[in-house]
């Protein structure tokens, strides 16, 4: 298991501001994680699930996660790179800006890398701006690039 980053309270938040929080975990895309979000979504392309298409017609010659797949590991994969202590509540606010720089092929391991960028004071809490991504192993691009914020609650 990866060492976690311990953020104590809102001192500690404000100590490690600009740094990077570390990684997870990696993990392997299997065909049942594509088809599980494929059904969830209703997104049934070819491009991710036709393991015979894909091998005559796409340029990876494998199935794909789906972008929005990627996106997604980062809320799935955030507590397992940083524990959060002294909020009552830590709440994923939303994203400015993604972008799926090369795509994530079945077989591929990946994981979440994590930089708290900057800090800004909100009405009981404080804003962070994340920089997250979904790195691919052994490749220079990640599969997904986001500016994450997340609200960090006092009591």
């Amino acid at each position: 298991m990866a060492n976690k980053t311990i953020i104590e309270g809102l001192d500690g938040l404000r100590a490690i501001a600009g740094q990077q929080l570390g990684s997870s975990e990696w993990k392997e895309l299997t065909y049942e994680d594509i088809a599980r979000f494929a059904e969830a979504t209703g997104d049934h392309q070819w491009i991710h699930l036709d393991r015979e298409r894909c091998k005559r017609e796409s340029p990876f010659g494998v199935p794909v996660a789906h972008g929005y797949f990627t996106v997604s590991r980062i809320g799935g994969m955030f507590f397992e790179v940083v524990d959060i202590r002294g909020f009552s509540l830590v709440l994923n606010y939303g994203l400015n800006k993604v972008r799926f720089p090369a795509p994530l092929k079945l077989g591929a391991r990946y994981r979440l890398s994590l930089k708290l960028a900057e800090l800004k004071d909100i009405p009981k809490g404080v804003e962070a701006l994340l920089i997250a991504n979904i790195e691919i192993e052994g490749e220079s691009k990640p599969a997904c690039a986001a500016e994450v914020v997340y609200r960090l609650m006092l009591g």
